[in-house]
């Protein structure tokens, strides 16, 4: 089915396709060339990072970071369960085992309040993931991280240009992990981005990226050859991947600023709902600077949840839920997950639903979006109202019943 409003849709914003053409004019199109240094660079220099290395995904920077950290088993990560499963595919490909811990009722993060009661001995690192561009409690997790002697690796994969407390998320704990896929605020179709800020991790990095040789050293001319010296993959992507995500890392204010005016349209024309108790949007605590990567909202329930679905495709618009939970995945099964009652998890991905959010998505569009899902719950209140009158037939004792009545059916 074709929508005329995607729920997702590639950019062009800057000199993307120009500095694609230079890379494949200059003859370096493979990893590692001029348009990758000048992607880190610019990241470093502006996120105040000490390195930053491309990668070819999110998923490859997750699974560098599982590496440098030396996982292995008998190891526990404690990550939360709603999440994309590369967060936790990077914990079991190293033999170690994902402690899953419920999340936030109002940011959807990791619930810091439950990390300290998930903690073993055999616990080495926390997995926070800053949920659609909104930081986690960064404080309190590098504090417990502290206390326990334990690294924290940042899944950062939303958070590209969001902050905590004036930091750069991706640069609080000791790894961070960027995505580029074609779904982000920045992006190259596929690429991601690992963020070292631990300088004893750093030549170790290099090498394991460079499919486990010393080969970043020999360009330098630190070494007179290179060779195989640790376990490592290609996790180098294309210069021209490099040098289309260079186009878009130069406006990232331009792309940002154009994303938090279709944010604020859909909270502002959907308030009447969040105010009726009919619908949750997204909060964002006073300490967190967002990015706007997503807007989503929480419906009453998952047959509510399918039923708006249902409705927005009719119209001609995608929208989508999002993490089924990895705690009762089949997966988690096979590996001996205990049963566990996650409830806000639970609960939050049988109900949640991301409205198209995209560079390009006009005022127009935005308006349609947030008048469909209007028109959604309007047509319910008048189902409802007609079938409750009903059992209450409409009278001036009744009308202030029957309106009661009617919000609670929707709420959530």
């Amino acid at each position: 089915m074709k929508f005329h409003i995607p729920f997702n849709k590639p950019c062009i914003v800057g000199s993307e396709l120009i500095y694609v053409g230079q890379a494949v004019a200059g003859g370096h199109a493979s990893g590692d060339g001029p348009f990758t240094r000048r992607v880190q660079k610019l990241m470093e220099e502006r996120f105040g990072a000490r390195r930053i290395l491309l990668t070819t995904s999110c998923t490859a920077a997750l699974e560098m970071a599982a590496l440098l950290c030396d996982f292995g088993p008998g190891d526990e990560v404690i990550l939360p369960s709603f999440t994309f499963v590369s967060t936790a595919n990077a914990v079991v490909l190293r033999g170690a085992t994902p402690v899953f811990v419920d999340i936030r009722p109002d940011t959807l993060n990791i619930d810091e309040r439950l990390i300290e009661a998930a903690i073993t001995p055999r616990t080495r690192a926390i997995f926070p993931i800053h949920y659609a561009g909104v930081g986690c409690e960064m404080d309190e997790i590098m504090a417990i991280a502290r206390r326990h002697h334990l690294l924290v690796i940042e899944d950062a994969a939303q958070g590209v240009f969001a902050k905590y407390k004036g930091q750069w998320l991706g640069t609080i704990g000791q790894l961070g992990c960027y995505s580029f896929h074609e779904t982000k605020n920045f992006s190259c179709g596929e690429g991601g981005a690992l963020t070292i800020n631990d300088p004893t991790l750093e030549k170790r990095a290099e090498i394991l990226r460079e499919k486990g040789t010393n080969r970043s050293q020999f360009l330098r001319g630190q070494v007179d050859k290179y060779t195989w010296v640790d376990i490592g993959s290609s996790y180098v992507p294309s210069d021209m991947l490099a040098a289309f995500l260079l186009g878009q890392l130069e406006n990232m204010e331009k792309i940002t600023a154009r994303r938090e005016e279709n944010f604020k349209r859909y909270d502002s024309m959907l308030a009447p709902l969040v105010e009726s108790g009919l619908i949750r949007t997204p909060f964002t605590p006073q300490h967190c600077t967002p990015n706007y990567h997503m807007f989503c909202l929480l419906a009453a329930n998952l047959a509510e949840r399918t039923a708006l679905i249902e409705h927005l495709r009719h119209a001609g618009i995608l929208a989508v839920f999002h993490y089924v939970p990895l705690h009762s995945s089949p997966f988690a099964k096979s590996l001996g997950v205990p049963k566990l009652d996650l409830p806000v998890t639970d609960d939050t991905s049988s109900r949640l639903l991301r409205l198209p959010m995209y560079y390009d998505l006009s005022d127009r569009d935005v308006i349609e979006v947030a008048e469909a899902v209007l028109g959604f719950y309007k047509s319910r209140q008048t189902t409802n109202l007609i079938e409750s009158s009903v059992i209450f037939p409409l009278g001036p004792s009744s009308v202030g019943r029957e309106q009661s009545l009617t919000l609670s059916d929707g709420g959530c």
